[in-house]
């Protein structure tokens, strides 16, 4: 999936970007206080983005 769609799905959830790395951008969840990373991949894999949903305890984006 593309990493627009990702982010999309991230910020409509309530996560905010707190601070960008060299390969990394991290992500925060005010209302769980929980973080994750999200690769600066243009694709990202299906798995990777279920996986950073799940640590986030947002709703797990659709692959389609």
């Amino acid at each position: 999936m593309k990493r627009k769609k990702l982010i999309g799905h991230l910020e409509e959830h309530g996560c905010t970007k707190e601070r960008e790395g060299a390969k990394h951008t991290l992500y925060y969840n005010p209302s769980e206080r929980v973080s994750a990373t999200v690769p600066r991949h243009n694709e990202i894999n299906t798995f990777t983005a279920k996986n950073i949903c799940k640590a986030l305890r947002i709703k797990i984006i659709d692959d389609k």
